[in-house]
């Protein structure tokens, strides 16, 4: 976890003993879904690394106990008035109990990372489908979809392009080649049955 909370900084509602806890998807910046948590729950976050909540019906309880959807924990913060914490989370899986990613469908413009994988998967799952379609109609994504050697030459070349302008010390180009590196990227991956989304996790665990 790259952030601990200070507990008697946190400004508990005085009849239920609980705060209001956003947990947003530290990859995608989705909110996946609001709980409660008491002091006790929050500690325990805190000892374990993993979401825990307090409610009403089902007492103290950690997040994918019995689903396995647990949330490990990348930051802990307080808003301005102590009285809600904004839990930034990796998550194993759904937050919500019908099985959906998020408690609020749509709830949050994805990050221009994940926006891109969710668009590279959109295409992916387009070419799948496509059967004689008109070549010219197909946009350059489904291209190198379709072209092994066309995606991983252009991994090649874009890399060796970023690679000049970083030597060159031209942070303009260097920002537009990593763009396209990127880019290229995403759709190899894609191929493969990964995507920037999981290379992101991966970037989070290695933070701890």
């Amino acid at each position: 976890m790259s952030a601990r909370l200070e507990l008697d900084a946190v400004h508990f509602d005085k009849d239920t003993g609980t705060v209001i806890v956003v947990a947003q998807d530290a990859v995608t910046g989705r909110v996946l879904m609001v709980a409660n948590a008491d002091r006790e729950a929050l500690e325990r976050t805190i000892e374990t690394g993993e979401m825990h909540y307090r409610s009403r019906s089902r007492g103290l309880w950690r997040k994918g106990a019995t689903s396995g959807n647990v949330q490990r924990i990348v930051s802990l913060a307080l808003d301005c008035d102590g009285d809600a914490v904004l839990a930034r989370v990796v998550a194993a899986g759904p937050a919500c109990h019908t099985g959906a990613v998020s408690c609020f469908d749509n709830s949050a413009a994805p990050t221009a990372w994940s926006g891109l994988a969710a668009t590279i998967s959109a295409r992916h799952a387009a070419v799948k489908e496509e059967s004689g379609a008109d070549e010219e109609s197909r946009s350059y994504t489904r291209k190198l979809l379709r072209d092994r050697n066309l995606r991983l030459k252009k991994i090649g070349e874009e890399s060796a392009e970023l690679v000049t302008a970083c030597a060159d010390g031209d942070a303009a180009r260097s920002t537009e080649e990593a763009a396209d590196l990127i880019y290229h990227v995403g759709v190899a991956l894609e191929t493969v049955g990964s995507s920037l989304d999981a290379v992101a996790g991966v970037l989070w665990s290695r933070s701890e």
